[in-house]
């Protein structure tokens, strides 16, 4: 079984779909809407997370999304890209099995990066 896809509502579409893009390598699905109020994007197993825009995005506390990385080093690099485009990312840290830390999205949920150790 393969997980269709994922939808979020969201304070910012298009602030998401670019940190989706730019950090961790998400594509905009062609022939699907792309506008301020909704956009797709995909991974490269063709998982799919829809954003629509909502006023005020409101998801329990340990409500994330994650993106689990080959190496440490890889975590640790998309961790100070992040840091360097003006993102507030935890300092990673290593908790049951994982190297692990957690940014804010702009639309109003939680990334979590990590890497098995």
């Amino acid at each position: 079984m393969k997980l269709n896809h994922i939808n979020l509502g969201v304070t910012d579409v298009p602030g998401t779909i670019a940190l989706l893009e730019t950090y961790f390598g998400l594509r905009r699905v062609e022939g699907m809407p792309q506008t301020s109020g909704m956009s797709f994007v995909h991974d490269d197993n063709a998982a799919l997370i829809s954003l629509f825009k909502v006023n005020d995005a409101n998801y329990p506390k340990i409500f994330h999304i994650g993106f689990l990385q080959d190496s440490k080093a890889q975590v640790d690099e998309i961790h100070e890209k992040l840091r360097l485009g003006g993102f507030e990312p935890g300092e990673p840290k290593e908790e049951f099995g994982r190297y692990v830390y957690y940014v804010n999205a702009p639309g109003g949920f939680v990334i979590e990066v990590s890497a098995q150790v």
